[in-house]
């Protein structure tokens, strides 16, 4: 089996294989061309963002700086997704990312990683395991996101989270490890935040 079919399955692979590096520079020359337009170059970001993603949704904001080991070529963005200032994806795999989720400043979404075993990282080997974050999910800043987790619909991941495994749909999780802490509820249809009243509604 070569690098690539392994790659594709989940399985330890040589990253320095020149036919899995083929076009990495070219995808991160269009993010360093997206990282360099001026902030009122609305419309120069908006078609910059479509070169560089797999897919992306109608009206979604990236900030810049943001960076992806392969100029996000492996992810896929629902609509109305925002991300703030340093959004990094380390995109050896694929990220699927939701409609409507918000990303705080310094978010990394990480599917690569490396074996434990010391003689299998002499040897230059990695792995790549895809994330798939749900929709209209928060994700508070500074908040890491590990290979093979998935986040269910309508999260909150609290700032400073370290995501080491799945989270299911309607909770509110943080810590490091990011742990459940409790579902979203009726407390949240009262108060915004700690004991702030909500006082509006769409």
């Amino acid at each position: 089996m070569d690098n690539a079919a392994r790659r594709a399955q989940g399985l330890p692979y040589h990253y320095d294989d020149p036919s899995i590096m083929d076009g990495q520079l070219e995808y991160q020359e269009k993010l360093w061309e997206f990282n360099q337009t001026h902030p009122t170059d609305v419309e120069g970001k908006a078609r910059l963002l479509k070169e560089m993603f797999a897919e992306i949704g109608e009206g979604c904001h990236v900030e810049t700086p943001a960076h992806a080991n392969w100029g996000f070529r492996h992810v896929r963005m629902g609509r109305g997704v925002y991300c703030n200032s340093n959004f990094t994806c380390v995109d050896d795999g694929d990220i699927t990312i939701g409609d409507w989720c918000m990303f705080g400043p310094n978010v990394v979404i990480a599917t690569a990683g490396h074996p434990v075993l010391p003689v299998l990282r002499e040897h230059h080997y990695v792995y790549a395991i895809p994330v798939t974050i749900g929709r209209n999910v928060w994700v508070g800043a500074n908040v890491t996101i590990l290979p093979g987790v998935t986040i269910g619909d309508d999260c909150v991941i609290g700032a400073g989270s370290v995501v080491s495994h799945s989270i299911p749909a309607g909770s509110v999780a943080y810590g490091a490890p990011c742990e459940v802490a409790r579902p979203i509820g009726e407390k949240d249809r009262e108060f915004y935040f700690k004991n702030r009243r909500l006082d509006v509604w769409d």
